[in-house]
Order: C-alpha cells, then sequence, then structure tokens
C-alpha cells in the first residue's frame, strides 16, 4: 500500500508545487530538518487540500507554520479532538486553518489539512522536524529525502517536459559531532563538502546545481573513531519552567559499541519473512529470492530454518522449523525459485501471530528476519506483538524501495532488539542482508545496565527505555535530564555494564556538564519524543484497564515541548480573515505530465526488450495494467507482442539502467556458483561448475593435481570468489567461512598443491591463508 505525498486535493491529485527548501542540521546521531514547500493554486475555485507528509518514524514534529498570500500563520500543539473540532468551526465560518496530525495507524505518515486555498493564491508551508539518523552496515549515518514530496503538475491544455517541470529544490546540510567528519557521500550529485574549522568537526555540504528531484535524495555522513562513545549536554529552554524537561539540560549519549571479534554461533532458529505483495513485482521479488538463496548457502550446520512468504495471505514452506540439511535446504530453494508476488495486499500480522505461536526450539534462539516494500494498516498492532515476543526472538527487518514504512521497519527491530536496514534506488540487498545476518549469528548480549555518577546537587532522570539489546552494528541513544545547579567545571559520568559470550563488558564516558552553544532543543524535543512513545504503548498495552492518566501525560508531554503525538494536533486558524468563502469548495484533478503525452503505440518484438522494458518499469514503481501483472503493458495472445504508450516510454528514457535490471536479464556468475554449493559448505565436481567458473569440464579436470580428490571443487570455488568478487565479499564471507571449515575438516595433506594449481587454472595469485586454510 502507497501513501501519496505533497499537497492533494481530496480525490488524492497533486496540487502543482513551485519550490521546495530544505535546510538540514546534523549534530552527532541527531537531526533537525526544516522543509519549505511553496504551492499554487492554478485553478479559479478555492480548492480545499491535504497535504500529506512522510516522516522518519522515530521524528518529532516540533514546528509548523503556513503562509496564505501575505498572511503568515503559526500552528500550536492542542488535544486532537479539541484540535479537530476547532478547525471545522474555523472553516464554517469562512477561517482560513490548517491541521498537522499523526496517522491513526502509523506514524510516520502526517496528514495536514489546509482549508481553503483561494484560486490563483500561493501557500507556503514550513514543516521542522527532529529525527535519529539510522546507522548503516558500514558505519555512515542516513538521512533520506523522499521524492514522493515532487508532484509533476502541468496545466491544462499544455505538453509536458521534463525541462519545464515547474519546482525547484533547494537542499543544504551543516554538520557537527564532538568527532571529526571524514567524508559526506550521497546518491546525488554534491558540491564539495566544506569545513568549518581546523579540527574538522564542523562542515556544510548541498546538492549540486540543476539536481531534478527524480529519486530519493540520500546523504551519508562518516566519522572517525565512529565507535567512540559521546554525550552532547543541551541547555534548556530559557523562558521554560524550571525543573520541567524543557527547562532543564538534558544529555544524550551515543552508544555504539565495537565488540572483540568472538566465534560465530553454530545454532539458532532462523525464520525468514517475505513480503509477496503485488508492489514486490519483478526486480524485488527476484532479489528477494537470490537474497533468500545467499541465506541458505549460508546458515551454520546444526541450525533450523523455515521461510514464510505474505501477502492478504501467508505462506510456509515447512510446517515447523527444521533441521538444516542438504535435503531441506534443496526443498527450500526448490520452493523459493517458485514464488511470485502474487499474494495481494500486505498483511504481516497473521503470520507473526503464527511464527510466535510456534514454540521455541530449545538452544536454538531464534532470529527473525523480516523484509518488506510497504505499508500496513496497522503498524503500531504489529510493533506491539514483536515488543510482546522480544523475550524469546530477535528481530531483523528490511525496508525495500522508497515505499517501505520506516516506522514499521525501525520499530520492529528496536522492539525486537535486533537491526533494521533500509533498501532503496540502486542498492543492492544481499550486503545488507548478510550483515544483518552476522549480528544475528553474534551471541546475544546480556545484563546490560546503565549508571550515572553525578554531582550531589544534580539528578538525573532517564527519558529512554532501558536497553535491552546490544550487539556490533547497533546504535543506542540515551537521553537523560538533568535537575539541578552544578558549576561550569562539573563533571558527569555514565557506564555502561553488560555480558557478551560469558565475558563481563565495561563502557565509562565523561563528559562535561557545561552545556554547549547553540544547540537549540534537538535533544529535548527527541528525549521528548522517546519518552511520549514509550507512554503511548503503555496506554496501548492497557487500553480498557483503569491506569492512571498515561493519555493525559502525553498530551501535557506534547502540549509543554511541542512534539506531535498520536493524541495531539498541530492546529491554526487565521482567525483575521473574517470573509466568508464564496461558492463551493471543490477539488481539481491537477493532471500529471503522463497525462498530456500522446497515446501513440510502440511495438516491442523482441522478448529480451520486453524483459528489459518490464525490468524498468518495475525499477520505476510504474502502474501496472489493470488486465496484467506487467506494469503498463497490454499483452495480446504472444507475450512477444507487446505494446507500449509513448507516456511510459517519457519515464523509461529518463534513466538509466540500473544494475539490477541486467541481472534480471542473466543471473550473476556469483550467484550460479552460490547455487551450487552443498549444505555442508563444499561444491562438487561437476559441469555447472566449470561453467560457473568460466571454464570447460574438461579444463578443471585435467588441472586437478593428483591425490586431492573430493577437495577439487571447493578450493576452486574459494580461489574464484576471492580473486574475482572481492567486491561484493559482504554477500560471500559467512558461505565461504563454511566452505573453508569443511575443508579444514577433511585435514587433507595436499591443500598448499591444491590451492597452487587453481591459481594456474583460474590465472590468479590467491595466498593458501587468505582462504581460511
Amino acid at each position: 500500500m502507497m501513501t501519496s505525498c505533497g499537497l492533494l486535493t481530496a480525490q488524492n491529485k497533486p496540487v502543482p508545487l513551485k519550490s521546495i527548501e530544505v535546510e538540514l542540521e546534523v549534530r552527532d546521531h541527531v537531526a533537525t530538518v526544516v522543509s519549505i514547500l511553496n504551492y499554487k493554486n492554478k485553478e479559479d475555485k478555492p480548492l480545499e487540500a491535504v497535504f500529506i507528509f512522510p516522516l522518519p518514524g522515530d521524528a518529532a514534529v516540533c514546528h509548523f507554520s503556513a503562509k496564505i498570500g501575505q498572511t503568515q500563520i503559526v500552528a500550536e500543539v492542542k488535544e486532537k479532538q479539541k484540535a479537530r473540532e476547532e478547525y471545522d468551526d474555523a472553516l464554517s465560518s469562512g477561517q482560513q486553518a490548517f491541521l498537522l496530525e499523526e496517522s491513526d495507524q502509523s506514524p510516520d505518515i502526517f496528514s495536514l489539512s489546509v482549508g481553503s486555498l483561494p484560486p490563483g493564491e500561493s501557500a507556503s508551508i514550513r514543516l521542522e522536524y527532529v529525527a535519529e539518523l539510522a546507522v548503516q552496515a558500514d558505519d555512515g549515518l542516513r538521512f533520506c529525502l523522499p521524492a514522493v514530496l515532487n508532484p509533476r503538475y502541468q496545466p491544462r491544455g499544455g505538453l509536458s517536459s521534463v525541462g519545464l517541470v515547474p519546482y525547484s529544490l533547494s537542499f543544504s546540510a551543516r554538520v557537527s559531532s564532538p568527532r571529526p567528519i571524514s567524508k559526506v557521500e550521497s546518491n546525488c550529485s554534491l558540491d564539495p563538502l566544506q569545513y568549518l574549522n581546523t579540527d574538522q568537526t564542523q562542515a556544510t555540504v548541498k546538492l549540486a546545481a540543476g539536481h531534478k528531484f527524480d529519486r530519493d535524495v540520500e546523504l551519508l555522513i562518516y566519522y572517525k573513531d565512529a565507535h567512540q562513545p559521546t554525550a552532547v549536554v543541551e541547555a534548556g529552554q530559557a523562558s521554560a519552567e524550571p525543573g520541567s524537561l524543557m527547562g532543564d539540560p538534558v544529555v544524550m549519549v551515543s552508544l555504539y559499541p565495537e565488540f572483540p571479534q568472538s566465534a560465530m554461533s553454530s545454532c539458532g532458529e532462523f525464520v525468514f519473512l517475505m513480503d509477496r505483495s503485488g508492489s514486490m513485482s519483478n526486480t524485488r521479488i527476484r532479489s528477494a529470492k537470490d537474497t533468500l538463496l545467499l541465506l541458505l548457502k549460508s546458515l551454520p550446520k546444526g541450525c533450523c530454518f523455515n521461510i514464510y512468504s505474505f501477502g492478504s495471505r501467508y505462506e510456509h514452506i515447512f510446517p515447523k522449523s527444521v533441521e538444516y540439511s542438504q535435503q531441506t535446504m534443496e526443498e527450500a530453494l526448490n520452493t523459493v525459485e517458485q514464488m511470485e508476488a502474487n499474494l495481494g495486499e500486505t498483511e504481516i500480522l497473521e503470520p507473526l501471530k503464527h511464527i510466535y505461536n510456534q514454540p521455541c526450539i530449545p538452544n536454538q534462539p531464534r532470529q527473525l528476519f523480516v523484509f518488506t516494500d510497504g505499508e500496513v494498516r496497522n503498524t503500531k498492532e504489529v510493533i506491539d506483538l514483536v515488543k510482546k515476543n522480544s523475550d524469546s526472538h530477535r528481530c531483523f527487518s528490511f525496508g525495500i524501495g522508497e515505499g517501505a514504512s520506516s516506522a514499521l521497519i525501525n520499530g520492529m527491530a528496536k522492539e525486537g532488539g535486533g537491526h533494521a536496514q533500509f533498501i532503496t534506488g540502486t542498492d543492492r540487498m544481499q550486503p545488507k542482508v548478510m550483515q544483518s545476518l552476522r549480528f544475528a549469528l553474534q551471541p546475544t548480549v546480556v545484563d546490560i545496565s546503565v549508571t550515572w555518577d553525578l554531582p550531589k546537587e544534580v539528578s538525573v532522570t532517564v527519558l529512554s527505555p532501558p536497553i535491552t539489546a546490544l550487539f556490533q552494528g547497533q546504535r543506542s541513544l540515551i537521553y537523560s535530564q538533568l535537575s539541578g545547579q552544578s558549576s561550569e567545571a562539573a563533571e558527569g559520568c555514565v557506564t555502561v555494564k553488560y555480558s557478551l559470550a560469558g565475558h563481563p563488558s565495561e563502557n565509562q564516558l565523561h563528559f562535561s556538564l557545561r552545556p554547549a552553544e547553540d544547540t537549540g532543543l534537538t535533544v529535548h524535543r527527541l528525549g521528548a519524543r522517546t519518552l511520549i512513545r514509550s507512554l503511548e504503548m503503555e496506554e496501548r498495552e492497557h487500553r480498557g484497564q483503569q491506569v492512571g492518566g498515561v493519555k493525559e501525560k502525553v498530551v501535557h508531554l506534547s502540549v509543554q515541548t511541542g512534539v506531535s503525538s498520536s493524541f495531539t494536533a498541530f492546529i491554526s486558524v487565521n482567525k483575521d480573515n473574517s470573509e466568508v468563502i464564496q461558492g463551493p469548495l471543490v477539488c481539481r484533478n491537477v493532471p500529471t505530465p503522463c497525462e498530456f503525452l500522446p497515446k501513440a503505440k510502440l511495438k516491442v518484438s523482441h522478448s529480451s526488450e520486453a524483459k528489459m522494458i518490464s525490468a524498468l518499469c518495475a525499477h520505476r514503481h510504474l502502474p501496472s495494467c489493470s488486465q496484467c501483472d506487467d506494469h503498463a503493458f497490454n499483452t495480446s495472445a504472444s507475450c512477444h507482442d507487446w505494446t507500449l504508450d509513448v507516456q511510459l516510454l517519457f519515464h523509461l528514457c529518463t534513466f538509466s539502467p540500473p544494475a539490477a535490471v541486467h541481472e534480471h536479464l542473466s543471473r550473476d556468475p556469483l550467484l550460479q556458483l552460490v547455487s551450487l554449493q552443498e549444505a555442508s559448505g563444499c561444491w562438487l565436481l561437476d559441469p555447472a561448475l566449470a561453467t560457473a567458473l568460466g571454464k570447460t569440464s574438461k579444463e578443471v579436470k585435467k588441472s586437478k593435481p593428483e591425490k586431492v580428490g573430493f577437495l577439487w571443487a571447493t578450493v576452486l570455488a574459494l580461489i574464484w570468489l576471492h580473486a574475482f568478487k572481492m567486491d561484493a565479499k559482504d554477500e560471500w564471507e559467512l558461505l565461504a567461512m563454511k566452505a573453508a571449515s569443511w575443508l579444514r575438516a577433511q585435514n587433507a595433506p595436499c591443500e598448499s598443491e591444491c590451492v597452487d594449481a587453481g591459481n594456474i587454472l583460474l590465472g590468479s595469485s590467491v595466498k593458501k591463508e587468505a582462504l581460511g586454510l
């Protein structure tokens, strides 16, 4: 289920966008985002419009204002029902009014009713929010500006072209951290990074001129010494009451531990839950199937596994999790290869309930991997279910594409003590998923405790819920309110203790209690958001019971801090405008450029061309034809005789084929090799292996040293991986470790001779030690 975004009429059609201005302020691991979106009603009648805005799941909306013509209106937070009534009253009396509220089902979608937009009038909407930045597998912090905010528009009677899209995007970012900034990268062209001081702890960057905003703008920020803990102390608001959350200083402690290398677990129950809704068609389902192949080949001996898939209904390969063996692996792979994106909508709750109702296997810790590319209607209920079962498993979640709900993906991983990953644009799913498998194979961290050592005149109130999970690659932020007075030179200390694989560890961080200058209120607002989310979950857990005023606490905290919640809304009314609106409000269908392109047809005569176009359509998420599963195609009796609207070519010709398209047309040699590996970790000597290595069966057999026996195929496969696929090491490293372990167990005396012969055959120079032998 995709949610349309931007300024829309009641019929879900876009109001023309003139420009977008975005300013990003990043402080260590958190960000403040200011977005200004400018629209214009080009109709001759007033419009009642709704503004839909996608946000990160943990974001805290802290400011909303609007400007209609020369009238500036600033919103304030009020209890939701009271705000709705005030909005309705204002509209009925002809006043301009705006209402911003959180979706009832998903906290990462905000709905803004902008009331009456007079004919010919411009609307400027300013939205400010704060958010925690997600940590990627390579230690980078990720910010994403979604492209769904850029609806195309063309006035009636005109013909659209890419060069005439009448809006602009201005995007700039300022980054600061206690640690030096090593680099900032993006999927879009950037101007060079500008450092603002000699120690390189502050920098600015902006988009290069001419950006078309035809895809999400992704920013990746890297710090030196990424695993070093940090603390940011933020001063309270001068106008706020001392002793209140906004009046006291708040400290944010960032923990991103790097654990010592320990033996990977050789046991566990691995449950994979794959989205097979209609939006997963073509390249996405192919990538998902390739990912399941890698996962199944990389599982350790002695574990158990099962694969579920879901849409409007759900399926599972085995009635219950089975022991990992050659037979069960082959049975699973045969089923996976037949999977299609044909199960309807995205309904994840029922398969989750079924999984959790299965008894856990003794001495096999359950690890749940969830893959989805969409949103669900009951995000909060799903997250609550994961939390309820957090003691019996860890949950690793993956959001595929721009439509994936960050609230769902982040919420499941957070409550399930796992890790969240997002696969967008031309990202490959496989390396991110394999990174999470490494996390899942790490021993569980237990006995986690956080203690504070502060001057006696200072007390601490922890705003964050207790840390329930830690593992390498996971970042934890702890927000705490500091009450009382202290000297400027005073220091605080926070100590984090935990036990990993039976070994106790301790991290201690000393920090100055003096607030940093010019920090704004980012940390305060995120601390408030964290506390609000905890209270909201408590209210849902005890719904229907007599629990003392949890909802009232949320409303009070939300109003006090100016941070949105599920029980409050932003409301603003221009009471100076008493002129009654003349005539009824109308909802106007504002067309997109596609609707103005001619309906001429193009014959696609070759199946390879058709597959390329189909893959491109899937990559661009173009609308499907109502008569078939293929994107924007009408098919005749022969699948090779396809016709294609010119409006579709408009989209296809403006984008280069992504790497995923080429994978769709010819199977990746790496995946060919991986598919031949046995569950034990070895490879068998057969013609398919020779083909994957780029050799003939005759060449492979002729180069085989005497007395090598059945080791030859596995050594060749390992050499090929290390010699020619090091750029994809993240994808094959675990299965290569399993292969090396198998070779060592054979205790063969001729490994060196075998490696030398393999290098000669493949034209490489890989050392025996590099193979783990």
